[in-house]
């Protein structure tokens, strides 16, 4: 029987929801607190762009927005290590060229689910409606008018929260006994800063792959733009010697960025001053258990499972979500609440992994990409791969260009681990390699798994 849903949040996860719940006969009505992008424009400093991989795509190809977004990407076939002095260094991805993710523009994708979301009939998309609360019992939702300021109330059969790291509906959900909520805050912030075009359009940096500027307890990011910018993220943290507290103020930006990251700092005009004006952001691990109240409330991507974004999986996870969501909903013939109880038998140890996946790969970003152990491993992983594809692929590869559980992800990665420690111990570069003991390893470790 088709069902009056609310969904709070009109993002990608938002969008792409609805676009689903719709095609199936309810009737959708998605409230977003801001106005509408694609009149007004991106505002309030988020993440100018994003990373979309393979499982991404795949669902958004269901929605017949895979093309339309592949063609709004730039491909990033690795990394391009930026050290404090000497040569570039780069770090491929994957196995070959077809392995890459992509760069694309937030603003860009959600533009494009907002009007695939509003061309699907049953869907109402209201602009400039906060949400206020959630009567879980009631099952309605208050909204204020950001425009009038007037408050008003709306009823629903199902009230979704995509709304979010920061989520009301998650909130209110948090005061119902037996639902575990948490956020876990990192000490570290972030800040970002566009990395402007050179002549003609002219990407400064290498275009078609992510820039990072190691620096141990700190680091910078750059993704590309299609108009030939990057933008560049600092991940820092707030307290400390070194950290946003001391970067206060003109003089001391200008001399940190000179000294630490200076190929990018002479590119950036007026740096200092966009520094200081630009929001510094946290970063947390959202965890909630479990992500629904019977069939009345249920939260759904970065408001269900947030997680620190060195992973660029982030996006990528909660557009799976909602793929395997609507799937688990199809199959309980009705019974919305057994369908929310399948999904987080079948989801949550996964979207756990991928959140301490994330937390590990910020460790990697920071502080190993230039090791020359680290880097020695990453060749070899390479190598096992192409070779013994698929009995060994590599843990990124099974996030990025596999659809992996992360759980299983995680268990694999461990032993792959194992394999390179054992196999890099006497080695000082893959053509030392002594492949039938590889395979001896890979069959040693892997056996038990099948």
């Amino acid at each position: 029987m088709p069902r009056k849903v609310i969904i709070v949040g009109a993002g990608p996860v938002g969008s792409l929801l609805g676009i689903f719940l719709a095609e199936r006969g309810n009737t959708v009505e998605i409230y977003e607190r801001r106005p509408d992008p694609r009149l007004a424009g991106d505002r309030e400093g988020r993440s100018i762009n994003l990373a979309l991989s393979r499982r991404g795509f795949d669902a958004l190809e269901p929605a017949g927005l895979k093309e339309e977004i592949m063609a709004l990407a730039t491909p990033m076939k690795g990394r391009v290590i930026h050290p404090v002095s000497g040569a570039l260094g780069f770090q491929p991805y994957g196995k070959d060229d077809s392995e890459v993710i992509y760069a694309v523009s937030r603003g860009e994708l959600n533009r494009a689910l907002l009007t695939a979301a509003e061309a699907r009939p049953g869907v109402t998309i209201h602009f400039d409606q906060r949400c206020m609360d959630v009567d879980v019992k009631a099952k309605h939702a208050v909204f204020r008018n950001e425009v009038t300021g007037i408050s008003y109330h709306a009823e629903a059969d199902t009230i979704f929260g995509a709304d979010g790291s920061g989520s009301v509906v998650r909130l209110a959900m948090s005061r119902v006994p037996r639902i575990s909520s948490s956020q876990q805050y990192i000490e570290y912030g972030y800040k970002e800063l566009t990395i402007p075009a050179g002549p003609h359009g002219k990407f400064q940096f290498e275009k078609n792959a992510l820039h990072i500027w190691p620096r141990g307890g700190y680091m910078l990011i750059a993704l590309p733009n299609l108009d030939g910018s990057f933008t560049g993220t600092l991940f820092f943290p707030f307290e400390g010697e070194e950290s946003f507290d001391t970067l206060s103020h003109h003089l001391a930006v200008d001399q940190f960025f000179d000294k630490v990251f200076s190929d990018a700092a002479r590119l950036i005009p007026d740096l200092a001053h966009r520094f200081l004006a630009n929001p510094t952001g946290a970063l947390a691990t959202i965890a909630v258990t479990p992500w629904n109240i019977d069939d009345s409330v249920a939260v759904i991507g970065d408001a269900a499972h947030g997680i620190v974004p060195f992973l660029g999986q982030g996006l990528n996870c909660a557009l799976e979500s909602v793929v395997l969501l609507v799937e688990l909903l199809d199959r309980s013939q009705g019974d919305w609440s057994n369908g929310f109880k399948a999904f987080n038998q079948s989801r949550k140890a996964d979207t756990d992994a991928v959140a301490e996946m994330a937390l590990d790969n910020f460790v990697e970003m920071r502080d190993r990409v230039a090791d020359a152990k680290f880097l020695l491993k990453k060749q070899v992983e390479l190598q096992l791969e192409k070779r013994f594809y698929p009995r060994f692929i590599g843990r990124y590869a099974m996030i990025q260009f596999h659809r992996t559980p992360y759980g299983q992800a995680l268990e694999r990665g461990k032993i792959n681990e194992k394999i390179l420690s054992d196999l890099c111990k006497e080695i000082d570069s893959p053509s030392d390699l002594d492949w039938k003991s590889a395979e001896i390893l890979i069959d040693k470790y892997f056996s038990k798994l099948g």
